[in-house]
């Protein structure tokens, strides 16, 4: 991670151009687990080069998987089979990437050796008992810091599969526990409150391991084996996010984003813009490497407050951010519940936008699980990032439409999702500089 970095964003012109934004960040983190440990050479292309995904290639590389980069957003795995991991006496730092712990926490417990995880600062402070508890029902034995990280796994436990009702929906818990569920006697089976994201279900079966699932559901069974696939990453949506809300609330905007990754458990920001009165058209629909994708069409159009509908929660729980901003500039009041999720995220994304949209005039209340956003003018301040990427860049876009500067404290993290995003976002028309 690189020093301090605060940024700048002023009112800028019409956005304009094509936007190819990096790969698939949650799609890239499982098809690295997964290349790892089947039979064989896999390919991955459109790998995100960020530092979130990099952490996750540099442990499994400490666990002895030897991966090759012979191009930007390239990878070849060398798989080493599912039980061809090895041990290290070395931490195995996932940086800032919830998601690379998480899952890896599900990964290693089924595993002979011991190991220890480590995050960054803003990880260190990511609660992981709703993984590690679910996993200790199957036979896992992980200890953490007061349900914090570092995780301490121990090895040579013997797993089993269970029925289980996640309590609060969660891809990353429902994958964690499927990768265990790989090493587990018997037959795990997953049940969420509403269906999340199905990267994991749909790699698995790409792989060909023998898995179910439908909305909400997941089942298979331990001891087969993967094999060797070659993986297309589309762009990440999440990314694209950003470009989507600009171009809605800058006037006389016109974005194309290429080959963008639409899995409908992804995609709720979408619907919740269109009910908002956005103009983003789907063109060129197709599927790569098992995942629907398309290029999407932004063009400004005036946006209205809404009621979000709760159902559309769980699909946008990463694009939240951007959509306070669009709420913040919208005519009328909009209103966010069953949002809870945002609280325990890199930081609690409900307060950090709510007291940013506040520094910058706008009339915002928070609940327990959401906000009420009273839509009007937004002017200039300093905001806080709290080392959250996803904050610093939907501020950014905030001070597209800002009476005067927005000044984003702490930007550096947006390496970690999104490497490039200020030279690509200043190449369709933002003026977004580097400050101090």
């Amino acid at each position: 991670m690189s020093g301090r970095q605060d940024w700048s964003s002023r009112a800028s012109g019409p956005l304009h151009g094509s936007v190819r934004v990096p790969g698939d960040k949650s799609v890239s983190h499982r098809a690295l687990m997964l290349a790892a440990i089947a039979e064989g050479e896999s390919r991955i292309r459109g790998f995100l080069e960020g530092e979130d995904t990099r952490a996750t290639a540099a442990v499994l590389a400490q666990l002895s998987v030897r991966i090759e980069t012979p191009s930007p957003g390239e990878r070849v795995v060398h798989g080493v089979g599912l039980h061809g991991l090895r041990g290290t006496a070395q931490v195995l730092d996932c940086g800032n990437a919830g998601t690379g712990m998480r899952l890896l926490a599900g990964l290693l417990a089924g595993q002979a050796f011991d190991c220890t995880l480590i995050g960054d600062a803003s990880l260190s402070k990511r609660p992981m008992r709703r993984v590690t508890d679910p996993l200790a029902l199957m036979g896992a034995r992980i200890d953490t810091h007061e349900g914090l990280p570092p995780l301490h796994v121990h090895g040579g436990q013997p797993l089993h599969g269970i029925r289980y009702e996640l309590p609060v929906a969660s891809a990353q818990v429902k994958s964690a526990l499927l990768l265990a569920g790989l090493y587990a006697a018997g037959e795990t089976e997953i049940i969420e409150p509403h269906p999340t994201r199905d990267y994991t279900e749909r790699m698995l079966a790409a792989f060909g391991w023998p898995i179910a699932f439908a909305p909400g559901w997941a089942k298979l069974e331990g001891g087969h084996a993967l094999h060797a696939a070659d993986v297309e990453v589309p762009a990440d949506f999440s990314s694209a996010a950003f470009f989507l809300v600009a171009a809605s609330i800058v006037p006389g905007s016109a974005l194309r984003l290429p080959a963008v990754g639409l899995n409908p458990r992804r995609t709720g920001l979408l619907q919740a813009l269109r009910l908002m009165g956005a103009d983003i058209a789907v063109e060129n629909e197709r599927e790569a490497g098992g995942e629907p994708v398309g290029d999407l069409v932004v063009r400004h159009a005036p946006l209205h407050g809404v009621e979000l509908p709760e159902a559309l929660v769980p699909d946008m729980i990463d694009e939240f951010p951007a959509l306070f901003i669009a709420a913040a500039v919208a005519g009328g009041r909009t209103t966010i519940r069953g949002a809870a999720e945002l609280r325990v995220k890199e930081s609690d994304r409900i307060a950090t936008m709510a007291s940013g949209l506040r520094a910058l005039g706008a009339v915002v209340e928070e609940t327990p699980d959401g906000a009420l956003i009273h839509g009007g003018r937004l002017g200039g301040g300093t905001v806080e990032s709290h080392l959250d990427h996803r904050i610093a860049m939907s501020f950014a876009v905030a001070g597209l439409v800002a009476a005067a500067p927005v000044r984003i404290h702490d930007c550096a993290h947006v390496a970690t999702s999104f490497p490039g995003f200020l030279e690509l976002a200043n190449g369709c028309g933002f003026a977004l500089r580097g400050a101090g």
